[in-house]
């Protein structure tokens, strides 16, 4: 079992079988074993992997040859830019002069012969009308040729290794303080170093590959553990706390009832407290007391009242001629005050 999920991580991916699947159906587990043995990590078969090995083997070669030419042509590119940038700045040798001009004319010649394409016997014409005799007249002469060329491979390995120490240099920041030699040794071992960092970037690739299945398996199992727990929760909901609701209902309200009562009690005994604490005996006498004494002040103003009423109302029984008195009763009475009040000031003045 074991065995058969190594291979379903590895060689079968796309099969992201469970170890119960795998023990519910036996002869497809077989299969798979049997599968196995015809095919590699990447899923194809032997012979194709093969083929397919070979063919990556042939497009490195062909990179490596397309590399090479690319390289060496960016660098006598760049020689003859920067033949032109120290020409606006510093005065050149003859030599110097003669060098560039002589690889510049040999590069531009190469590259519209390659233009013209290989042969002339094709039927479309040549382009504007040149052979590859006219252009082979603009070469330079063979001697400034040779000379160039013997010139050329000192810059090119000079421009190399300036690259390379550059390389070194961005790859290893410590370098830049070493000396030449030491410098040429380390880019010796250079291709080895990021050789050896690419695979460990690629083991490592492949590591997190194989964390992300082995992620994918463990979250697909935690949900369906999840599921089935929600299956279980919703089960217990159903079967056991739906039944026991009224019941708990009940008693919860029981239990405020009765709260509710010990709160009112409790009120009660406070406010009994109060005025305990409020009102002593003595005080209560003379509350007492005074509410007796209220009390018959009161009764003996309504007896009052009463008998007020019985006057006035023996009085309402004359009518108008009692209205008369009383007018006649009040201008006595008016008169009688300001003669009062003449004789003391009468008398006021006599002393």
């Amino acid at each position: 079992m074991e065995i058969l999920q190594q291979v379903c991580s590895k060689q079968l991916l796309p099969c992201n079988l469970s170890e119960e699947d795998l023990l519910q159906n036996p002869y497809f587990s077989k299969l798979l074993l049997s599968l196995s043995q015809h095919v590699d990590e990447s899923g194809l078969s032997l012979a194709l992997a093969k083929e397919q090995a070979q063919a990556w083997k042939e497009v490195r070669l062909h990179k490596a040859t397309w590399l090479r030419f690319e390289i060496l042509q960016r660098v006598i590119q760049e020689l003859l830019v920067e033949y032109y940038v120290k020409a606006q700045d510093i005065h050149l040798t003859p030599e110097d002069k003669k060098f560039h001009e002589t690889l510049e004319q040999r590069l531009l010649v190469t590259e519209l012969t390659q233009l013209l394409g290989p042969s002339q016997e094709s039927e479309i014409p040549p382009l504007l009308g040149l052979v590859k005799a006219d252009l082979l007249e603009l070469m330079p002469s063979s001697e400034d040729f040779v000379w160039m060329r013997a010139r050329l491979q000192l810059e090119v390995e000079e421009q190399l290794k300036k690259k390379c120490f550059t390389l070194l240099c961005y790859h290893d920041p410590s370098s830049d303080a070493d000396n030449e030699t030491l410098k040429a040794a380390k880019v010796w071992k250079l291709s080895e170093v990021l050789v050896g960092e690419k695979q460990q970037c690629q083991d490592a690739k492949n590591q997190q590959k194989e964390q992300m299945v082995l992620l994918e398996k463990m979250s697909a199992t935690y949900s369906q553990v999840l599921l089935r727990c929600l299956t279980l929760l919703q089960r217990l909901l159903r079967e056991h706390r739906l039944k026991t609701q009224s019941e708990l209902d009940r008693i919860n309200a029981k239990y405020l009832e009765i709260k509710c009562s010990a709160m009112i009690l409790k009120l009660r005994m406070e406010e009994l407290t109060i005025l305990s604490d409020t009102y002593t005996a003595k005080k209560v006498e003379v509350h007492r007391l005074i509410r007796d004494r209220l009390e018959g002040a009161i009764l003996q103003q309504e007896q009052d009242l009463e008998k007020s009423r019985q006057v006035l109302n023996n009085y309402e029984v004359l009518g108008e001629e009692f209205d008369g008195l009383v007018k006649e009763y009040t201008k006595l009475k008016q008169a009688t005050e300001n003669k009062r009040w003449a004789l003391q000031e009468f008398n006021k003045a006599y002393h």
